[in-house]
């Protein structure tokens, strides 16, 4: 199919194949001619493979050849889900290759990634995925990518989209709604029913009533072992859910066996959430197959999945039945305790002091203060221009103290994930220059972070997973010896969320986020434009060769990565353009959001531009040595059409004329407005000493 007539949402680069396709495949699908190794399934599938990845085109420009990146992508019809609703979807990757699946939503530029995988099987395998209710029109994009080695593909046997949560199942369906047994030599879970049991050996299901229906079972017959262990495990939950988890349950020969229900995380870790009841609990025999309902609530404020878990003392242990599992986002108890929302302790401290305070009577304060742009001294972290949080500056009257700053109360029994950014400078000891503590309302408080590394005058950002028995407070202490061993502490841009943070770093980055680019793992499809430019912008670590210009570190953590141009190769005059991917034009205004980095004597331009058509509209520029510090620029712009963003920096007039970006980010609508605070009660302008 010709570029000219490709449709709006097929992008450069898919694969569209020219012959005609059966009825039941939609353009842009790949078939293949045999069916692949693993495949158990009858009846038939799409793939994208690597049979056509050894074309080659020749790039006339710099005379390299270059690999055509081969995809597949199936677009579904257009979907009106006013309910909450799972889409499950039964694929396979053989050799290399990865799997993406995203949602589109109408008038958006970028699509949401909902899920994504690069693990190869020797099976189909099912995965399952939430999709939220939403009054907003919207397609599913499904975009394989296959490896470039011989034999490496990506397929897709089926593609179902049902009302209701992913972790609901009645298993009346083959897919038993993406449950799958953890495989034990001796006990497993099976499916009952269906009339596949001699009569009297099982019970109805609870879904019919009746023996034609299914159930999950666990039988101890062939338990060896004290505490054989069998687990019926739920798909992974994909968004963030809080409610109330239900299910029905048959148990029999009660003290043979533990009936246990647990929340597995990603990094392996259970959660126990109910157990079953030994004195209260009836068998079948007693209570003629009577179903039993359970209530538990759940809260997962990350992907994790729930397991079923039966443990047998020996092959008398009985057995267990467990059918229609069902979740409601109302928690089981007006009781329960709503889901706490730890939004409440982050700050900026752009306005105020948030919930943050300070005992003033006991040691120096922090002093919210700001520092206008310049090159002498860092500003905050959050903008570049506005406040944040500064204790023991020289020019303090109480230098040599403790200053302490605590946050708001934080519920008992639950794990958090605190984020913040600080910033040290002159200090000749740092084992206590910033210490982190919880703080218990019995009144003792335990150390969970102190600073132990050497001043590197940028912003770090430091992230602490803690878990408390009791409600207790985050506080931020910084002490000094004496007026001599004492430097400048800065504290911006706090934050507190549930869960491990590790577990919240590795399900944001398992999946590429259009739009969104911090450049820690790569150049998250920005390329340079060979055509248009004279130089490079290079993918860097830490400070820039030459001094008195660049970046001593990135923007995102202080440690990791950024873009920029090294203007020691360059002539005066000279320019590097780094082009975004094609985006999809919009009816509505967008928001470009992006740090920039401009230092040094010899700092030429830097511009950003909108190219579509084959004619570029200037959108926001900047000239000369703007700060030492990194600087928030907001560009709102409007575009109909396809189109790319285009950033060029101009070398300047000598070798200090490193120029930086980091962090961008696309958002539908119009642009924030962000405010700053005109007056500053506790501190001044340009207090970093």
């Amino acid at each position: 199919m010709p570029d000219d007539v490709m449709p709006d949402d097929v992008m450069p680069g898919d694969v569209m194949p020219d012959d005609v396709m059966p009825d039941d495949v939609m353009p842009g699908d790949v078939m293949p001619e045999d069916v692949m190794p693993g495949d158990v399934m009858p009846g038939r599938f799409v793939m994208v493979d690597a049979t056509s990845a050894d074309e080659y085109e020749n790039e006339m420009s710099s005379g390299n050849m270059h690999r055509k990146e081969n995809r597949g992508i199936l677009l579904s019809p257009v979907l009106d889900q006013g309910d909450w609703s799972c889409l499950r979807l039964v694929y396979q990757i053989t050799g290399s290759g990865s799997l993406q699946v995203l949602q589109r939503m109408e008038g958006k530029s970028f699509d949401r990634p909902l899920w994504s995988s690069q693990t190869p099987s020797e099976s189909w395998i099912i995965s399952s995925m939430d999709l939220r209710n939403t009054t907003e029109l919207y397609r599913i994009v499904i975009e394989g990518r296959p490896g470039g080695a011989a034999g490496s593909g990506v397929a897709i046997f089926e593609i179902h989209v049902s009302p209701g949560y992913c972790l609901e199942c009645d298993f009346e369906e083959t897919h038993l709604c993406g449950y799958s047994n953890h495989w034990n030599i001796n006990v497993n879970w099976y499916v009952g029913g269906g009339m596949a049991q001699a009569p009297g050996t099982m019970p109805n299901d609870h879904t019919f009533k009746n023996r034609t229906g299914h159930f999950m079972y666990v039988d101890s017959v062939y338990a060896k072992t004290f505490k054989e262990v069998a687990k019926l495990v739920s798909p992974m939950t994909t968004v963030p859910m809080s409610g109330c988890l239900t299910f029905q349950y048959q148990r029999n020969e009660e003290r043979g066996n533990i009936f246990s229900i647990f929340t597995r995380d990603q990094a392996g870790q259970y959660e126990e959430l109910w157990k079953a009841d030994l004195e209260s609990q009836g068998d079948w025999r007693t209570r003629a197959g009577e179903w039993l309902p359970v209530q538990v609530d759940l809260k997962a404020p990350y992907p994790l999945q729930v397991v079923f878990e039966v443990a047998f003392n020996s092959p008398r242990g009985g057995r267990v039945a467990v059918d229609d599992i069902s979740f409601s986002p109302e928690f089981c108890s007006a009781d329960t305790e709503p889901t706490f929302d730890p939004s409440i302790a982050n700050c900026d401290f752009d306005l105020d002091l948030c919930h943050y305070t300070q005992d003033h009577m006991i040691g120096s304060p922090w002093r919210r203060v700001s520092v206008k742009p310049n090159i002498f001294r860092n500003g905050d972290h959050t903008s570049g221009e506005g406040s944040f949080l500064l204790a023991h500056s020289r020019l303090g009257p109480r230098s040599g103290y403790v200053s302490r700053l605590s946050g708001p109360t934080l519920p008992a029994n639950m794990k958090y994930c605190l984020r913040f950014f600080f910033y040290l400078r002159g200090f000749n000891q740092t084992d206590q220059a910033l210490t982190v503590y919880l703080q218990q309302q019995t009144g003792t408080q335990e150390k969970i972070w102190t600073q132990g590394a050497k001043s590197r005058g940028i912003w770090i950002a430091t992230d602490l997973t803690f878990q408390t028995s009791q409600p207790s407070k985050v506080g931020f202490v910084s002490t000094c010896r004496s007026f001599w061993d004492c430097g400048s502490v800065a504290l911006d841009d706090v934050t507190v969320s549930l869960g491990d943070c590790e577990l919240t770093a590795a399900s944001g980055s398992l999946l590429f986020i259009p739009g969104h680019c911090d450049f820690e793992a790569g150049h998250c499809g920005y390329t340079q434009d060979k055509q248009g430019d004279t130089g490079d912008w290079m993918w860097r670590r830490g400070p820039t060769p030459t001094s008195y210009t660049g970046p001593r570190g990135d923007h995102t953590t202080g440690l990791g990565y950024y873009m920029h141009i090294e203007a020691s190769p360059m002539l005066p005059g000279q320019t590097a353009r780094l082009l975004s991917g094609p985006l999809r034009g919009s009816r509505g205004p967008q928001c470009l959001r992006f740090y920039y980095h401009m230092y040094g004597s010899g700092t030429g331009q830097l511009t950003v531009h909108l190219d579509k058509d084959g004619g570029e509209v200037l959108l926001w520029q900047r000239q000369g040595e703007q700060s030492i510090a990194w600087l928030r620029a907001t560009v709102e712009y409007q575009c109909d059409r396809q189109h790319q963003i285009v950033f060029q920096a101009t070398r300047g007039s000598s070798v200090r004329s490193d120029i930086a970006i980091d962090d961008i980010v696309f958002d539908s609508g119009p642009c924030p407005e962000f405010k700053m605070s005109s007056t500053n009660a506790n501190g001044t302008s340009n207090e970093i000493e």
